[in-house]
Order: C-alpha cells, then structure tokens, then sequence
C-alpha cells in the first residue's frame, strides 16, 4: 500500500551533502574493473598473440594457460577470429549449448558464453511488430507508455519503466506498465546518485543491461595477467553489478531486472527498465532486438523534440521579431520594449523586467525599486547571469530586493546596460521514488530501504527559467542589433543633413535629384533661395545672431512647403526647395509664400531681425542633368537680385 505522501522542506544542507557523498562513492566504485560476471555464464580473456586463455571465470578456470580451439569446436574457433559478425553466435561447448558473445577491440580479447534459453529466442518477432505499431506515434508521452506496455508484452517482466533524465542530472518515472498489485511510480522522480554518471557512461557504451538474479554472489575472474592489469569488464554481457546496486534493487522487491538505453547523439537521456519479481533472464538475440527497439523509439523522441523545439523557436522569433520592429524606426526604446502593446513579458515570461540603457532605467510588471535591484545585479558580477533561487544562494544580496528569488540578466554592452527579468517564488511538490531524507537509509551511503512515494514541498526557488533564459539572450542580440542598426541609420543620416538648421545638405540634395531625374518622368521644379544682404546680419549682430536668424529662415521654409517638397541649405544664406510632381507655376507658388513668410521680422535675444530673399524658378526639362537645373536656378535666383532684390525670377 502507498503511504500517505508526507511535506518536507527545502533547504535541508544535510541531505544534500549526503547526496554529493554518494555521487563522489559512486564515482569511485570500479563498477568496469568489478572482476565477477553473474554465475549463469562463463567468460574467458584470449591474448590476441598466442590465442592462449589468459582470463576465465572461476566456472571454467581450467582453461587457463590453454588454447580454446581445443574444445575442437569449428563455431566457436570462428567465433574468435569474426567477432561482432557473429554477435551471438550458437554453440555446442563441453556438452551444453550456448549463445557466444565476442567483443572485440578488447584487451585481452573478451568472450562471453550464455546458456541457451529453451523456447524463448522466437518473442523477438514480437519486437518487429512492436517497432511498426510505435511508429505511428508522433507524441513523446505516449510514445514512452506505449513502448513500455510493448516491452513488456516481450519480455513477461512484471514491471517496464522509462525514466527521463533531467539537466541536473536527477531522473522521473515518465511511463510505468505494471502488474495491476504493485505500487505505481509514474511521475516519481528520483536522485541522481541512483544511476551516477560512471554508469550512465556505461549505458551510453552498452544499449543493454541484464541482471538476472539479484541473489546471485557471481563467479571471480581468474587470471594469468599481472596483478595491476584488471580485466575491463565494462562492454561485457555478464558483468555483476555492485553490491550497492543489488541491495538497492531487492529493496524494491526487483529479483531481476533488463535495462535498455535511450540515447540521443552522445547523452544518454533516458531508460527503459524491465524489473521482476522473481529471477528472470533473457536470450541474447532477444535483447539485441530490443536493443533495435528502444533505438527507434530514441529516434522517435529526438525527432519529436526536434519538431517541438524549432515550433517553439519560431514562435518566439516572431515575438520578438514583431516587438523589436518598431526599434528601427524612431520609436523610444524603451516605450517600444516595456510599454507598447507587446513587451519583452511576452517573449520571457516574468513577475516583471527592467531596462537599464544609457543611464535611463524603464520597468515593466511588479519590480523592485531599480536603483536597489540594479546594485544587487551589479554586486552578482558578470560571471553569471541566471539565478533561480538567490535567497537561498545569496541571501545578503536577496534582503536588498524583497520578493525577488529568480533573477536572469541579459547584458546589452554599454556601462553597465542591461534588461533584467524578475521572478518571486513558487512553492512547488516533488514526488520523490522513496523518502529521501537520511532516516530512509541505514547509512548516508545505503540505498533507500522504502521507495513508497514522498512529496517534497520545495521553497526558495523560482519557476526555472529554462529555455526562457535562451530566449532572453537572443532577445538581447535582438535589441543590440536593433540599437546599433538606429545608430548606423541616425549617423547616415545626420552625413546627409545640415547641423545647424536640420535640413538635408547638398550631398543630399545631389542624390535626390539625381534619382528624381533618371526615374520615370515626373514634373520637376527647383526654387534658388539666396538671403539679400545677409552679410551685414553677421557684420552687425555677430555670427551667433546670424545661426540663429538661419535656423529660423530653415524653420520658415519648412513651414511653407509643401509635404512632397524637399528643403535644403547648400550653405552660408543659400536654400533650395524641390518640388515634385510640379511645374513652373507650382513652384512660383511655393517661391512667394516663402518670400512672404521671410519678409516678416526674426527676434533673436531681443535683437529684430529683418531680411529679404531672392528666388530663381526653373522646371526641369527632359534630359538635364543635376547641376544644370541648378545652375539654371541659381542663374534665375541672381536676375531677381540684379532687378533690385526680395522678388523671384523664372
């Protein structure tokens, strides 16, 4: 019966240090070097040179020092010249049939001899129809329950499991077939010392596992090697397991269990798990095709993720596409990323976020005060920038910025700009495979005695940000191009205008005119502007009053203009103004509201101003170039002067 799953809380240093003490066991346990196979084969090491047996189990140690073509047996001598060709391989030795494993690329030259299972080697048919059944199936969820339920079909065992592993290395139940008496561990999670990383390695190099008796002492290696070269067990069939591992598993009541590995590129990522209740084993060619199986379902999940992961991708670069966008233009970026319609919450979910650029600090959300958080963030350093649960790992920093647990930093170069998302905490329940606190051992470093269901509640911590975090960074190269393309674009544009009175400039007014005139055909005309007497503006009142009265006059121009007009100052006291899709008479028109609003006085620091222009109107006629049209106009523009000024010309 279960028992009533029990809260316990975060932050219990014990049970963590506990849990490192059996990672760092673990890792030092010689689980490849163990020197015993199970006892239901025999194994034998072949030097490669002479062919003579150098390593036997203790079931067949009377072959030591001798040569196993002896046994005078065509199939096994075979067996050791092909190797995996023959992966397994039927034989009659010293009256028993068995199937021979060889592995070579070992040193010395390993080879394996399992008894032969009566009736047993045609399930594996079943597996084929297993494979076709499951590929249909396109959701990882239930691709992993169905293939347990499968495996189990095969092989009989009461139990398949499929774990998954997580980042942290800690691993969850994520499928469970059972018999309907035992006790569910669907959705447990268990810790990562379970199955520590030197086996997980060995999962990675060997896709099957077999414990055939939980019971069973094994058989010592015998050996004629010396005493500093151990036999390396570890792509064997028949190695033992640690005396750890076989207390652990008759804790869970498991006699026998088969393992298969799920394994993406070079992660191992998951299990399946076949476990017994009695003693139980499995024929080789039978393992070998499930071996076939659980690849096709690693293929399966790999290609789901990968569907699952580049959808989410380019949903979220949508998002970000379409909240950066605005960034390009001369939109605020700060309104842009924290108060339009989107903001950055809608790319990285948080309880809020702040903006910290070029000294300006904009929030979005429920914040602390920014000058508090900013310090806390500038205190962290640059060495790191993702924080799930900072009260517990920083709690000096954490009381400076109450409610905050989870912090994730996105840097955007500058002094010290940056976007910061803000998570509070969230208690959650953990399901854990047994009571992992230290009275659920007979030591730190014992296996668990119960592994009744025990919910954890934990505290201190954020919702982990986990893939949002990349999110959060390719937001950042988002908006650092989006800042840098505004910078390029203001700088490109400040080469094509005047600094003093913000129209565009001659270099400006080159390009245009150019384009305007090899385009298709279009009514062009240019109004010539030249101040009359404007010198004596500056000979009087100075230069600084003379800027000043030409910004206004550019302001002026502006305002009489048409929207399809373009201004601009060539220098000193000379504009010109392009009218489009405008003739002669068009042109006159803008040339006398211009005249007309510069004949009213100009009030610089009390000083009155008053000036006069001149203007020459030409409309461009077919073939000319640029400089001829404004030739022509300025020509036009000195006509009006020499007949006595304040007046245009045509």
């Amino acid at each position: 019966m279960t028992d009533t799953p029990r809260v316990a809380f975060d932050g219990d240093r014990s049970r963590d240090e506990a849990e490192l003490l059996r990672l760092r066991e673990c890792a030092a346990e010689p689980i490849r070097m163990i020197g015993r196979i199970q006892s239901h084969g025999a194994l034998f090491g072949i030097d490669e040179q002479t062919g003579r047996v150098v390593v036997a189990s203790e079931n067949v140690d009377h072959w030591l020092g001798r040569d196993l073509r002896e046994a005078g047996d065509a199939a096994l001598s075979w067996a050791l010249d092909h190797g995996l060709a023959v992966d397994p391989l039927r034989v009659v030795f010293e009256g028993a049939t068995y199937d021979v494993v060889p592995h070579p690329g070992t040193s010395p030259k390993l080879l394996e001899l399992e008894p032969v299972i009566p009736g047993l080697d045609y399930v594996r048919t079943g597996v084929v129809g297993a494979i076709q059944r499951l590929a249909t199936i396109s959701d990882p969820d239930e691709l992993r329950r169905q293939a347990a339920l499968e495996i189990k079909a095969v092989t009989g065992y009461d139990r398949v499991m499929c774990y998954e592993f997580h980042e942290d290395g800690h691993g969850q139940v994520v499928a469970d077939a059972r018999e309907p008496d035992m006790e569910p561990y669907f959705g447990l999670h268990f810790p990562a010392s379970d199955i520590p990383v030197q086996a997980r390695a060995l999962y990675l190099e060997k896709r099957s596992r077999v414990i055939a008796d939980t019971e069973d002492p094994g058989l010592a290696l015998q050996t004629l090697l010396p005493e500093d070269a151990p036999v390396d067990l570890g792509p064997s069939e028949l190695r033992s397991a640690s005396p750890h591992h076989l207390q652990f598993m008759r804790n869970m009541g498991q006699a026998s269990t088969v393992s298969l590995s799920i394994v993406d590129g070079d992660r191992l990522v998951g299990m399946f798990t076949c476990a017994h209740r009695t003693t139980r084993r499995l024929p080789v060619l039978l393992r070998r095709a499930l071996e076939v199986l659980a690849t096709h379902v690693a293929t399966q999940l790999a290609a789901a993720e990968q569907i699952r992961r580049l959808r989410r991708q380019l949903e979220v670069r949508e998002r970000r596409i379409a909240l950066t966008a605005p960034m390009y233009g001369r939109s605020d970026v700060g309104a842009v990323l924290m108060s339009g319609a989107r903001t950055v919450l809608d790319v990285v979910p948080a309880d809020g976020a702040l903006l910290r650029l070029d000294g300006t600090v904009t929030t979005v959300g429920v914040v602390p005060a920014p000058d508090r958080l900013f310090a806390v963030v500038d205190e962290l350093g640059a060495g790191r920038f993702m924080w799930e649960a900072l009260p517990l790992e920083r709690p000096e920093l954490a009381i400076e910025v109450p409610g905050v647990t989870g912090l994730l930093v996105v840097p955007l170069g500058g002094d010290g700009d940056g976007l910061v998302f803000v998570r509070s905490e969230v208690a959650r329940t953990v399901d854990w495979l047994g009571d992992q606190r230290p009275g659920n051992r007979d030591t730190a470093l014992s296996p668990r005695r119960s592994f009744s269901a025990w919910r954890e509640s934990v505290t201190g911590r954020s919702l982990p940000w986990g893939e949002h975090a990349q999110d959060a960074y390719d937001l950042g190269e988002d908006i650092r191009a989006a800042i840098v393309a505004r910078t390029q674009a203001e700088l490109a544009e400040l080469a094509l205008r005047d600094a003093l009175t913000g129209l565009h400039n001659r270099r400006f007014l080159d390009d245009h005119l150019e384009g305007l005139l090899d385009g298709p055909d279009k009514a062009v005309a240019v109004v010539f502007l030249d101040l009359d007497g404007f010198k004596l503006v500056n000979d009087t009142h100075g230069h600084e009053v003379g800027d000043a009265v030409l910004a206004t006059v550019g302001r002026r121009l502006s305002g009489v203009a048409r929207t399809s007009d373009v201004v601009v100052r060539l220098g000193g006291d000379e504009f010109v103004i392009v009218c489009v899709d405008a003739g002669a008479e068009e042109a006159a028109a803008v040339a006398g509201r211009a005249l007309g609003v510069l004949r009213e006085p100009i009030v610089v620091r009390d000083i009155v101003v008053g000036v006069n222009a001149s203007a020459g109107i030409v409309a461009a006629a077919h073939g000319i170039s640029p400089s001829e049209l404004l030739d022509a106009a300025d020509a036009a523009m000195y006509r009006a002067k020499r007949d006595g000024g304040g007046r245009l010309s045509v």
